[in-house]
């Protein structure tokens, strides 16, 4: 009997068949509930929720909840525009105090900003509000490269998609209940105008527990997964190493292929919440906080477990099929904004409510705008994290990712705080970044599974 000659596969069949490990780690370890990945996740969450979700909170109410969104959008680019240094000396930050202590000192900024935008609201106060979004600007930065650091780093790799999936649900989560609380106290104002200022009295309160939360976070040496493999996040090299590193990384051609993506996708924010307060009442703003969280909620977490779907499909089917997915249907918000924001600068639409003619055009719009934010971010953490070669590495870009997301979003605010741009200018210029990010982001993309494998595995498990 002759011995047919197998059919081999070729290095793209390869690639993209249903990942597996060089070997396979067992997933009967024990572990303490309150070491454990999802525990952590949940932690991790809670710090979100409490800092940059309510932050969050705050701003999807439009303007910060202000009249005018004009003073509001200023404040947001000092914060973000210092946000970029800080974020940039965040591995120097995890080398002198670790990554749990770098998380709960981020926390720390985000009450003051708070109080400002209180003081604004309910006695006219402008200074507090430029003194808050500055201390907010330099803690946040460290707060939002250690928790994308965990992020990518604690879970186990079949688990990314979802522990990425819940952490961001609770940065909605404050968005939901910023927007529920304000629809609380604003049902009948029919009008445009300013946000109770009670709304702030919680969120000040909230957020000054962020740093409390943070120390329910276990540290990466005594976290326990079901694989039994140790979590290694931690830099051990000097300051100047690390700025070096940085500064290679950041001059890494994959890396500078991404940067149209991250500008397209982070620019949106500013846009989306400037259009609510331009455009719509007092009240229609709060439930667009509140409806679109839960969109947003659903709609990332269904892609979490698309990324996570490693047994069905290989690395480049899920990396093409979220890419194709999430830009094109970004594409199509962004023609719908530029004909709804055309038209409602034409006409001189304000103060626009639910029983208005014409309502639901431009409050949907909105709302799936926040979606596709959400699954921009997370389509964002899954190309990064397969950008990272090692642990160190993954600290690296997650303050690099940061860094590019604030220095974006300094300039987002920083235009929108001028009327022309509030209006239409904004979501014109994010229009084109979104075409011009498709080509150079493709060229990253279409290498998952083929030329790159999957780097979480391979951080995780030793596969070269």
């Amino acid at each position: 009997m002759s011995l047919e000659k197998q059919p081999s596969l070729t290095d793209e069949e390869v690639h993209d068949t249903p990942s597996s490990t060089p070997f396979e780690p067992s997933r009967d370890h024990k572990v303490k509930w309150y070491r454990s990945t999802t525990y952590n996740a949940l932690v991790l969450g809670l710090c979100n929720f409490l800092a940059p979700g309510i932050w969050t909170a705050m701003n999807s109410l439009g303007g910060g909840g202000s009249e005018s969104p004009y003073l509001v959008d200023a404040a947001n680019a000092l914060t973000f525009g210092l946000m970029v240094f800080s974020c940039f000396f965040g591995s120097v930050v995890v080398r002198l105090v670790g990554i749990k202590w770098t998380l709960i000192l981020g926390t720390i900024g985000y009450a003051p900003y708070a109080a400002g935008l209180y003081t604004h609201n309910r006695f006219g106060t402008d200074w507090l509000v430029l003194f808050g979004a500055a201390v907010c600007g330099l803690s946040a930065g460290i707060f939002w490269m250690a928790e994308s650091a965990i992020a990518l780093s604690y879970p186990e790799p079949e688990n990314q998609g979802r522990f990425l999936g819940l952490w961001l649900s609770f940065r909605v989560g404050g968005q939901i209940l910023g927007g529920a609380i304000n629809l609380g106290l604003n049902v009948h104002r029919n009008t445009a105008g300013s946000v109770s200022y009670a709304v702030f009295g919680v969120f000040i309160a909230l957020q000054a527990l962020g740093p409390v939360a943070g120390l329910l976070l276990t540290e990466p040496g005594k976290v326990m997964r079901r694989d039994g493999m140790q979590v290694k996040l931690r830099i051990a090299h000097s300051a100047w190493y690390e700025v070096k590193a940085m500064t290679r990384l950041f001059l890494r051609k994959e890396f500078l292929c991404i940067v149209p993506l991250i500008a397209q996708a982070t620019y949106t924010e500013a846009v989306m919440f400037t259009y609510l307060d331009l455009w719509f009442s007092v009240r229609v703003r709060a439930l667009g906080s509140f409806l679109s969280g839960v969109l947003a909620l659903v709609c990332g977490n269904v892609l979490g477990a698309f990324l996570d779907s490693t047994k069905r499909f290989g690395l480049k089917t899920r990396s093409r099929g979220a890419f194709f997915v999430v830009l094109g249907l970004q594409g199509g918000w962004w023609v719908w904004a530029t004909v709804v924001t055309t038209q409602y600068t034409n006409e001189g639409r304000s103060g626009i409510d639910w029983v208005d003619e014409g309502f639901a055009k431009g409050f949907v719009l909105y709302l799936v705008w926040v979606a596709g934010f959400q699954l921009n971010y997370m389509f964002l953490y899954f190309v990064v994290g397969n950008l990272a070669a090692d642990e160190e590495e993954v600290v690296r870009i997650s303050a690099l990712l940061r860094g590019m997301e604030s220095a974006v979003q300094a300039v987002s605010y920083g235009l929108s705080s001028v009327g022309i741009m509030a209006s239409v200018g904004g979501t014109y210029l994010n229009f084109g970044l979104w075409g011009i990010s498709l080509l150079p982001a493709w060229l990253v993309i279409r290498q998952f599974g083929v030329s790159l494998e999957d780097r979480k595995v391979a951080r995780d498990y030793g596969r070269d």
